[in-house]
This record gives structure tokens, C-alpha cells and sequence, in this order.
């Protein structure tokens, strides 16, 4: 090949690449700067939520003074467990004008008997956000992507309705490393766990964005450094669990509990 030639041709390719790491790069900074990312807690007209289990005392006069903290997901059963506060705390929260919710922690084993454990425990008006818990990928401890499956689709067919899933970064990362447009977890909602104030990595595959980002608790702050925690809600300690929705608290009320019916595409919806 001619010198000229080689030349010319190395230098196409270097504009290619340049352009394409331009790109690349204009492409992250946008992404960073999305403010659904980018501390949303801040906007004082965004939604909060907590998800509290029997470990987490409530001062529910103090909890009222925080107008934007809207809704309460809560552990309803752990494997094959209760739990203890589940019961009386959703009667108090209801009366008190919360939106509600419940979740499951799941956990290996026959995941038709847990979720029926689940519907059985909790008896889900129609109000009533459901949701399931994957804590991680160490199947031997928690409850494995296709017992999941199966676990969703039973509610679907109890209910008429899928979860939202629960799932922290890795867990979101592996979903999204395996399935397609049809698996059953492209048709839930997401609750997202990453304890950080800006996410520029999110794994986007099974969900777009999330629907709610748990965001804060005991992972990022301490009882003797408060102010570490990214947000405090009154009348509840350090190490509650705090949920920012992505859209607004009249959204939030209009959307709850996020059936597959409805249509969301600012907040994670199904495909």
C-alpha cells in the first residue's frame, strides 16, 4: 500500500476513534448529570419513602412533620418468618394517611410456598404496593434469580400484578447481564439500593431507571456521626432505611402502588 495511502487511512481512523470517545464521553456526562441521579433528594418537590422491619423504632408524631415522606414499605416476612411489627404498624400508617407497602425478604428454598406465605401474611388491598427482596447474588444465603421468577409470577397470578423487585447494584448489574425483553424481570419495577449522593454507572438492561431508590440507612452513616447520614427523617434513627420516588409526591400518590397497568416511563416502567 502507498505511503499517502496508509497516511490518509491512519487518519480516518483516528478522527473515528476521537469522535467516537467524544461521543462516549459527551454521553457519561450527560448521564451523570441527570438529576434523577444526582442527589433528586434535594428537590424539596420530589417523594420520600421508608422501609422499616422490627429492628427500626418509629416516632410517629415526629415521622408527620416530614410532609414529603409519603409512603412506607414494609418487611412483612422473611424467608418463612413474620415479621413482629409488620401487623400494627400498617394499621397505625394507614390511619395516619401513609401509602403502603410490604416486602419480602427472600430466601433459598420453595419459592411458591413463600410467596403464597407472603399473599397470606400480608392479604393485599388493592392499595397495597408489593414488593420482593434480592439481597444478593450468594444464592446459598438469599433467594436465586430463577426461584425469583417463579416467586413473581405466582403473585402475578394470585394478584394480577407483579412485584417490584429490590435490588442493590450488583444484583441490578447481573439481572441486566442476563435477561431480554421478555423475561419476567423486564416486566416488574425497580427499587434500586446504591448509598451514594450520585450514581454514573447504573446498569440499565432489565430496568431503564428506577422507580425508587433506597439511598440512605446504616450503610452510610453512623449513631455517632448523624450528619454523615444523606438524609434524616424525624422521629426514626440512623439506621433507617430512606427511599427517594423518582418523580413527585403527587405522582407518587397517583402512580402507587405501580401496577403493571400503568404506564411509567419516567419511573422505571416496564418495557
Amino acid at each position: 500500500m502507498a505511503p499517502c495511502l496508509k497516511i490518509a487511512l491512519m487518519s480516518t481512523m483516528m478522527r473515528r476513534l476521537l469522535t467516537t470517545g467524544l461521543l462516549y464521553l459527551l454521553a457519561v456526562t450527560v448521564f451523570a448529570q441527570s438529576p434523577e441521579f444526582n442527589e433528586p433528594w434535594k428537590n424539596p418537590n420530589v417523594a420520600l419513602a421508608i422501609d422499616p422491619f422490627e429492628g427500626n423504632a418509629i416516632d410517629w408524631a415526629k415521622l408527620a412533620t416530614d410532609k414529603r415522606v409519603v409512603a412506607i414499605i414494609h418487611r412483612a416476612t422473611i424467608g418463612d418468618r413474620v415479621d413482629k411489627k409488620y401487623a400494627e404498624r400498617k394499621i397505625e400508617a394507614k390511619k395516619r394517611g401513609y401509602k403502603w407497602g410490604a416486602y419480602h425478604y427472600g430466601k433459598p428454598g420453595d419459592p411458591i410456598k413463600q410467596a403464597d406465605f407472603f399473599l397470606a401474611t400480608v392479604k393485599p388491598e388493592p392499595d397495597d404496593l408489593l414488593a420482593l427482596d434480592l439481597e444478593s447474588t450468594d444464592f446459598d444465603k438469599h433467594m436465586s434469580f430463577e426461584e425469583a421468577r417463579v416467586f413473581i409470577n405466582r403473585v402475578k397470578e394470585k394478584t394480577g400484578r407483579y412485584t417490584v423487585v429490590y435490588a442493590n447494584n450488583l444484583v441490578t448489574r447481573a439481572i441486566a447481564e442476563q435477561v431480554g425483553e421478555t423475561d419476567v424481570f423486564a416486566k416488574t419495577y425497580l427499587w434500586y439500593a446504591r448509598f451514594k449522593r450520585r450514581v454514573t454507572d447504573f446498569p440499565a438492561g432489565a430496568w431503564k431507571t428506577y422507580t425508587l431508590w433506597q439511598f440512605s440507612s446504616e450503610m452510610n452513616c453512623t449513631e455517632a456521626n448523624r450528619e454523615a447520614c444523606l438524609y434524616t427523617v424525624p422521629g426514626t434513627a440512623y439506621d433507617m432505611d430512606v427511599d427517594v420516588f423518582n418523580g413527585t409526591i403527587e405522582e407518587l400518590k397517583s402512580k402507587w402502588p405501580f401496577a403493571q397497568s400503568y404506564s411509567l416511563k419516567s419511573v422505571g416502567s416496564p418495557r
